[in-house]
Formats: structure tokens, sequence, C-alpha cells
């Protein structure tokens, strides 16, 4: 009696991809949302998408404004949808190598495991500020947005700290770009943060016309630096793959 495939592969591999093609495509699926979400609504729904409070010219949508709208919020939750659940297996996947390339001492173990759970948080967020959009609940939008950024800049930062000491004992040239791209795109990303708060609240301060537009214009670029910094997750598992396997049959009986 012949047996059927599953019987002969039953311990090989379900699922197996390159870890670089797998963070590729996981930081493509927001980045594709998020200029499909703008493109959308400066062609079919400019009016709506950049309208202000009180009224002053606006030429930007924010992205909030922007993943509000119809059909923009279905693409954008289609997108972090799928990218969110890799997300957490690579904060997992950070979490086990930080244990293997930095000392045991208390301070890096601490680290290790706020960067955690800030990366847990970050994505946490981003999936409030998705779901919960800004015309539905405002308040719940709102502080998953302050969530998001908050938790990522802190993972950033944390990231940053982690890499200095994984540095001083790797001589990876793909651990040195590594290390020098966070670095730079965690400072630019704090930057942009920064012009983006100043505008936000001279716009509601004094509400003079296009200044909401540079508000949106740094929001851009703070969400392109993120994706960028969890891009550069390439150089840091280029030689490792995922898989999905079945548990191994025990033969002792």
């Amino acid at each position: 009696m012949l047996q059927g495939p599953s019987a002969l592969d039953r311990d090989k591999p379900l699922f197996r991809v390159r870890f670089t093609k797998f963070i590729v495509a996981t930081v493509l699926l927001p980045l594709l949302g998020f200029f499909s979400c703008i493109f959308i609504s400066l062609i079919f729904h400019f009016r709506e998408s950049t309208a202000t409070h009180c009224g002053v010219p606006n030429y930007l949508p924010s992205i909030s404004a922007s993943i509000s709208l119809t059909p923009e919020r279905y693409i954008w939750r289609f997108c972090i949808g799928l990218h969110s659940a890799p997300r957490f297996m690579i904060a997992l996947a950070y979490l086990n190598f930080y244990r293997i390339h930095l000392s045991s001492r208390r301070i890096y173990l601490l680290l290790n495991y706020l960067n955690l759970i800030f990366s847990v948080l970050e994505n946490v967020g981003l999936l409030l500020l998705t779901y919960v959009s800004s015309t539905e609940t405002y308040k719940l939008h709102k502080n998953g947005f302050i969530m998001f950024i908050c938790s990522a800049l802190i993972h950033m930062m944390i990231t940053c700290i982690l890499w200095k000491m994984v540095k001083k004992y790797s001589v990876s040239p793909e651990d040195q770009t590594s290390y020098l791209w966070k670095t730079r795109l965690c400072a630019f990303s704090v930057i942009c943060c920064l012009f983006a708060l100043y505008f936000y609240v001279r716009h509601n301060k004094y509400c003079e016309p296009g200044i909401y537009t540079f508000f949106a214009f740094f929001e851009y670029l703070v969400v392109l630096s993120n994706m960028a910094f969890h891009w550069t997750a390439y150089w840091d598992f280029g030689n490792k793959e995922v898989m999905i396997a079945t548990p191994p049959e025990d033969k002792r009986f």
C-alpha cells in the first residue's frame, strides 16, 4: 500500500523562507499601504482629507485623516493586519538575539526585556490607531497614536544602546552597517518627531495657513524612518531562516 506525501514528509518543514525575504515583505506591507492611502486621498478625497478644524488652507492629509476614509481605511487595515503578526515574532527573535550576543550583566538583561516590551507596545499602538479611526473614536485613536510614537522612539533608543555593545564584540561588516543606520534613523526620527510636534501645536494655537501641511510632512518622515529602522533587521538576521515545522516523531516505540 502506497503512503501519501504527508506520511513521507512528516518531519520536513511546512514553511521555510530566508529571514531577509521575510523582513522585506514585512516592511513592504505598511509601506505599500502608506503610499496607497496618501495617493488615493490626494487624488480622490483631497477636500475631505486636507480639511482642518479652523478651515485654513492645507495641502497634505495627515495619516490619521487619510486612513479614516474609504477605501483607504480598508487598504491600511489589510496591510497592517498582515504586518503585525510577523512583528511580534521578530520582537521575540531579537530577545534571543541579544541574549546570545550580549553579556549576562543585569543592566543588559533589563534593557533586553524593556526593548521587547516597547516593541510589543509599539505594535499594539499601531493596531489600535489602525482599527479605531479618528472619525470613529477620536480619543482612543489619539491614545493609540501616542502609544505608537512614544514606544517606537523608546524602542529605537534602547536598540541603539544594545547595538553599541553588540558592535564592540563583532567584526561583521553587516553588524557595523546595521548599527550605523540604526543610530542615524533613530536621530532622524527624533528630530522629525520634534518638528511634527512643533507644527501641530502651532497649528492648533494660531491656525495659520499651510502650517498643518508641515505637520503632515514631518509625520510622514517619522513613519517612514520607523519603517526603515525596522528594515535594518535585514543585516541582523541575514543568514537565518524562518521555519514552521511539525515536531519530530518519537521513534522509541
